[in-house]
């Protein structure tokens, strides 16, 4: 009786070097395509980026100048009580009176976190809900308004001062985010991701104006032009953003927002 033996069918199973080399390949193909997809996402983001921080340019120049345009005027330092002021004046004890400021012109950086910057005060005539002006006898009662920089969230802010006298205001005065209620609402936010304002003052003829432009060496104060004889603003709004993806702060905008003011 014969015994069959199985024999060979002619196949045989991979071999390392092959299966090195499939496992090479397919590594290969999978960091083309995550290059190809990560580099498409970073590309999106930094569209989308770009598309917020234009949008936040346009709603700044259309805030700053609804606010300040209509106004009676810049002033140095606030005259309506503020008890949440975030830089106080030292030099009055009531600690309610935002530190004087001048029409200096110059870069105004984004302070660090837990730190805020004054940037410009401002009075416009107090209105109510119809929009018609409160007026004190002749003459129209004012609230106060303070644009400042918000270290923290890298913002421009306004706080409002609600003239108390004004029977019917429609303003109410506002507050700081961690102490706002509902009836001392939070400070509006103008821009977001701020580095820097650039700010300029001038004449209606063109001129520009600067406090310190004259100089008493007699007395080491200066003498030049103030922010009540300002008639034209300017804002250089200074965007950086990072977009998601990103390694660094990739997408940068500037924009100008100039205001003539209703000085007499």
């Amino acid at each position: 009786m014969k015994i069959m033996r199985a024999g060979h069918t002619g196949q045989r199973g991979i071999t390392i070097v092959e299966l090195l080399v499939v496992i090479v390949m397919i590594g290969l193909f999978t960091t083309i395509i995550m290059n190809f997809t990560i580099g498409y996402w970073r590309y999106g983001y930094l569209l989308q980026a770009d598309l917020e921080t234009l949008t936040t340019r346009l709603n700044a120049g259309d805030f700053i100048r609804g606010a300040i345009g209509p106004s009676s005027g810049l002033i140095i330092q606030n005259s309506i009580a503020d008890g949440n002021t975030n830089n106080p004046d030292a030099s009055i004890p009531s600690g309610e009176n935002w530190i004087p400021i001048h029409a200096i012109p110059g870069n105004k950086p984004v302070g660090a976190t837990g730190t805020t910057t004054p940037l410009i005060y401002f009075r416009k005539p107090s209105v109510d809900v119809s929009g018609a002006i409160i007026m004190n006898g002749v003459q129209p009662y004012e609230d106060e308004f303070v644009f400042y920089l918000d270290g923290t969230t890298k913002s421009l802010r306004q706080r409002t001062l609600a003239n108390p006298g004004a029977t019917g205001n429609k303003n109410k005065t506002s507050c700081p985010v961690a102490v706002a209620t509902t009836t001392c609402p939070p400070d509006k936010i103008i821009a977001t991701d701020l580095s820097s304002i650039d700010m300029r003052y001038f004449s209606r003829t063109g001129a520009q104006m600067d406090y310190t432009s004259i100089y008493d060496s007699a007395t080491s104060t200066f003498l030049g032009p103030d922010f009540t004889a300002v008639e034209v603003v300017e804002f250089n709004l200074n965007i950086v953003k990072k977009p998601f993806l990103q390694k660094t702060e990739a997408t940068s905008n500037s924009t100008i927002i100039r205001v003539a003011l209703r000085n007499a």
